[in-house]
């Protein structure tokens, strides 16, 4: 159990706390400058993608929009759902109306077949847009799907041993018809955008990281 003591010293250790919070803002925010500041590297591959209207190319993913954040969600086309952590993310995701303000389109590729992800996007309620890469080497560029036999086996720009499929954001921006790569984060990379573990951050109890035996399909608590 927290420890528990008088006003007075709980406002001395919150306010020590916070020199120790502004310190790691400060330090956060050049991170996030020098993410802006990053190279770009032109995507000249042409990727089909199956949406629930059709083909589409990369292009076309970006709805029109400068910019691009595609969420890599795992899900295996021999698999009947998607990956649970990755579903956890998705519920994250707020009015995408706020995004679209910042000309930014955020939109969902995994490798399972379109008629597995449609039925599955219904079950959890979500209107994002998903799109299929199956069939195309989008995930294995990416290295969202690992296998020796296709492409040298790389996640969070190291050398691992592993397989199979992994989550990831990759964002990409236009320059009118050209793709530019612009940044890819994986793992640990993309705790920032877990927004309920940052809420549950602020609490004595905490996010349990290490533990995630609890976590569910929200439809299945």
């Amino acid at each position: 159990m927290t420890e528990i003591v008088e006003p007075e010293q709980w406002l001395a250790e919150r306010k020590a706390l916070l020199a120790r919070e502004e310190q790691l803002a400060a330090a956060y925010e050049a991170v996030r400058a020098a993410r802006r500041e990053l190279p770009m590297v032109r995507v000249d591959k042409d990727y089909v993608y199956e949406g629930e209207h059709g083909k589409a190319t990369l292009l076309d993913l970006f709805e029109g929009r400068r910019q691009l954040i595609v969420y890599h969600f795992m899900f295996d086309p021999s698999w009947d759902q998607g990956c649970k952590w990755c579903s956890y993310l998705v519920d994250n995701i707020g009015h995408l109306s706020h995004l679209h303000a910042r000309d930014t389109t955020l939109a969902l590729v995994s490798r399972a077949p379109i008629d597995k992800i449609l039925p599955f996007r219904e079950r959890m309620g979500w209107s994002l847009p998903w799109y299929s890469s199956h069939g195309s080497e989008f995930n294995y560029d990416f290295h969202v799907t690992l296998d020796e036999s296709v492409t040298p086996v790389e996640y969070n720009y190291r050398q691992v041993f592993a397989s199979g499929e992994q989550g990831g954001a990759s964002v990409f921006l236009r320059e009118e018809q050209v793709v530019f790569h612009a940044y890819s984060a994986y793992g640990e990379g993309l705790g920032l955008v877990h927004t309920l573990d940052n809420y549950l951050d602020l609490t004595p109890l905490g996010g349990h990281y290490a533990d995630m035996g609890w976590l569910r399909h929200h439809d299945r608590y």
